[in-house]
């Protein structure tokens, strides 16, 4: 903190005084209110908070919040105008680098990333304290949030001469929707197909209401055809169409893969094929999302009961256990094998959890899920687990305690221990995938295997964050228009 105190010898006292400003407060719906609704978590804030939250950022050279932001947000210029009231300027700093900055000031993980880098967080006061980070994650949703309010509606990017190159996209999530929007402008006609009735992917088919209004999604697709992004859903690639159809008989010229990982892991474990025992995505689309948004297989609220019990430690267990409380379960745990410093998910999303009377079971699993004479669960039979020593990469495993066998009622039970790649793109794709089923790519291009193929986010990388999903679309995005130009003049389209 001193370096950056003497670099700034002239505003010393500046920076002093803006290390003294408290955090201000970020409002929530109180727990009794939000477990009876699906509607966001937090509040926005107000104008004045917003300001003045800014102005905690001390504008230090490094600026290590940029580099820990996987799409390098210039967020200190952007807190900068916002502090000078200059909301629509600030907003247009993010979108130079994010496509969807409201959305990942709501969903990404801030204190691993740019808050966790932010000086601000770990600096040293002169009297010894401590403060939080700037709060970057709800500014930058702010910032973005003010901007439609004024404008109403999400800004609409101009659009350059067509190409008449034609860009099949599969998959609506964060990397596809990127690199259709980086791509459109720059002339190329994309058309993007996926397997659900709606357009999204993960974020209207993973992400809770409560952690993201699906408005906001709304007006980005908005936005997107405006721009004469095009968008066929209910396609399954493989089944109703091939890569190769699209390439020979549908006159694409390059195709992206973003189909993301939404093939949910199973626990293998006894019972787990029974009535009202859920895989994560299937409870969590039914329990969020309207029919029409659905497949017919898929609709109607599903079963919850009075005891939910959900299997698993990262974001989307909490999701599911959120969801739950809101069904109308009266009694919901989550049971997870280690404890909750190996939890991979959000802190704040375990603490929204217990706020809304969760429970939490750790070092402990399941052996057993335990039917009813109709096949319905009603019961599940767990054990409890204690660490190993360390081994050689210094992880220690969950090992099972003997004679620790006890059970707990359970009217519905949820799989959530994490996401396969959606990679199967029909029998005569010949795209290339690791033993895991994840595409390889050129990691500087995102590249595949087939010169005209490229792909990025979750279904390259595993199940990951929607903040990296957006980088791989953007670095993708530039190769393919590299590798359409290279390709030469395209009088019209075929």
């Amino acid at each position: 903190m001193n370096e950056v105190i003497g670099t700034h010898s002239q505003e010393g006292n500046l920076v002093h005084d803006r290390l003294s400003i408290p955090r201000q407060k970020i409002e929530k719906q109180a727990p009794t209110d939000r477990v009876n609704n699906f509607d966001e978590t937090y509040m926005s804030m107000t104008m004045d908070a917003a300001v003045v939250e800014a102005a905690r950022c001390i504008d230090c050279p490094s600026a290590p919040c940029m580099d820990a932001c996987p799409v390098h947000n210039d967020i200190p210029s952007a807190l900068k105008m916002l502090e000078n009231d200059d909301v629509l300027g600030a907003a247009s700093k993010f979108r130079e680098t994010s496509t969807l900055p409201e959305m990942c000031g709501r969903l990404c993980p801030q204190e691993i990333l740019c808050e966790g880098a932010c000086v601000v967080g770990f600096a040293l006061r002169t009297d010894g304290s401590k403060h939080p980070p700037v709060a970057i994650g709800r500014l930058e949703a702010f910032i973005t949030d003010q901007e439609r309010k004024i404008t109403n509606k999400f800004p609409v990017r101009f659009v350059g001469p067509t190409t008449n190159r034609r860009v099949a996209i599969i998959g609506s999530g964060p990397a596809g929707l990127t690199v259709a929007e980086e791509l459109q402008v720059r002339g190329h006609m994309c058309t993007i197909f996926d397997r659900w009735p709606e357009a999204g992917g993960v974020l209207r088919y993973g992400i809770p209401n409560f952690k993201m209004n699906k408005e906001i999604l709304e007006e980005k697709l908005l936005s997107l055809r405006e721009i004469g992004v095009e968008f066929k859903n209910s396609v399954e690639i493989g089944t109703d169409v091939t890569l190769e159809a699209l390439r020979n008989q549908h006159g694409f010229d390059g195709m992206f893969l973003g189909n993301g990982a939404g093939i949910g892991n199973l626990l293998k474990t006894e019972g787990e094929d029974l009535t009202h025992v859920y895989q994560a995505t299937d409870f969590l689309v039914r329990g969020n999302l309207d029919d029409f948004e659905l497949p017919e297989d898929q609709r109607g609220l599903p079963f919850v009961g009075d005891d939910v019990v959900v299997v698993g430690g990262g974001d989307t267990s909490m999701d599911c256990v959120r969801t739950a409380v809101r069904l109308g379960a009266k009694n919901v745990t989550c049971v997870y094998r280690r404890t909750e410093n190996e939890m991979l998910g959000r802190t704040e999303e375990r603490v929204h959890a217990r706020e809304e009377g969760v429970n939490f079971s750790y070092l402990t699993t399941p052996t057993r899920f335990i039917s009813d004479e109709e096949g319905k669960v009603v019961s599940v039979e767990l054990v409890q687990m204690e660490l190993s020593e360390p081994d050689d990469s210094g992880r220690r495993r969950p090992v099972q305690i003997d004679d620790s066998e006890y059970t707990i009622p359970a009217s519905a039970v949820v799989i959530a221990i994490g996401y396969n790649a959606d990679s199967d793109l029909g029998e005569s794709s010949e795209v290339e995938t690791d033993n895991w089923g994840l595409i390889q790519v050129d990691s500087r291009t995102g590249q595949t295997n087939i010169p005209y193929i490229f792909a990025g986010g979750d279904v390259v990388n595993g199940a990951d964050l929607v903040v990296t999903a957006i980088a791989d679309g953007k670095r993708a995005a530039t190769w393919v228009h590299q590798y359409l130009l290279s390709l030469g003049p395209k009088d019209s389209v075929d």
